[in-house]
């Protein structure tokens, strides 16, 4: 299943040139190009965002904060094929600024208390099921997985996004798919024997 949302989520060709001929054009002053890229990257950001927080109203300010660095800095990029790992680098690091803000403030993160127990999956339907096992992940790894199984990116790409090694990100996505697998397994006994 996560194969096929990998699949279909995937960028076309053309998608992809038409994302850098925007780029190059709002570099260029082109205001209506910057609008088009929003139109066409807003709905992928905000969904990021919403994993990354698992709030709706922290991922709606996430992603607005997210686009206001896009607007002034779109014309620092230098190779606009990388617009998609760029938009993500920019949601992720502003993310991460935004956790630590919720650590200052609180002095921990309160989402352990909120989340959701992923042994109770099981019984729900397939998309609710995804949905809270995602949410238990921590954000680092949720992000990860969230490019790679809904965004379709690379591991090379996930490491450019989140500044790390591409070893760290083959991890992230390791730790990442076997706590889904486990959270979705109806037979958790099974799965303990198969992490052996």
């Amino acid at each position: 299943m996560m194969t096929k949302q990998r699949h279909l989520s995937s960028q076309p060709e053309s998608g992809t040139l038409f994302d850098e001929m925007l780029v190059v054009m709002a570099q260029n002053g082109d205001r209506s190009a910057l609008e088009r890229l929003y139109q066409r990257w807003n709905i992928r950001l905000l969904r990021a965002a919403r994993r990354y927080c698992g709030d709706e109203d922290a991922a709606s300010d996430l992603s607005q904060d997210c686009w206001l660095a896009v607007l002034k800095r779109v014309g620092t990029l230098r190779d606009p094929t990388r617009f998609r790992s760029y938009a993500f680098a920019i949601l992720h690091r502003r993310g991460a600024d935004h956790l630590r803000h919720i650590v200052r403030e609180r002095g921990r993160i309160e989402d352990d208390a909120q989340m959701p127990d992923p042994s109770c999956a099981a019984g729900q339907s397939d998309g609710a099921a995804i949905a809270q096992a995602f949410s238990a992940l921590p954000p680092d790894q949720r992000l990860a997985a969230h490019l790679h199984f809904v965004e379709g990116l690379t591991l090379r790409e996930i490491a450019e996004v989140q500044s790390i090694p591409e070893g760290t990100a083959k991890s992230r996505l390791f730790h990442a798919r076997r706590k889904l697998k486990a959270a979705l397994d109806p037979n958790p006994k099974e799965n303990l024997n198969d992490q052996s």
